[in-house]
């Protein structure tokens, strides 16, 4: 049987998976109702955002696997790279 990170890759041609990235950075804002994730990888200077409900526990120094695609942001008129992550598991 095929994980499930596969199955999404190979509907969704947009995807991307990564598996055993090393974090090196985990902040968490609360924005309204949700608390923003943001991480940063070993080796990629692009940061990686999701949303919760609830605060989670600090990723730093972890491995994890990673299901995600690019996106951009504009602030301030100022055009941003980032991934979207769709799923985060601790590897």
């Amino acid at each position: 049987m095929k994980s499930s990170s596969k199955k999404l890759t190979k509907k969704h041609p947009h995807l991307n998976h990564t598996e055993m990235a090393k974090v090196v950075s985990h902040v968490q804002r609360p924005r309204g109702d949700w608390i923003m994730n943001s991480i940063m990888i070993e080796g990629c200077d692009v940061p990686f955002k999701y949303k919760r409900r609830e605060q989670y526990k600090n990723l730093k120094g972890q491995r994890v696997n990673l299901t995600y695609y690019p996106d951009t942001e504009t602030v301030a008129g100022i055009v941003f790279d980032y991934m979207k992550l769709v799923r985060i598991k601790i590897a």
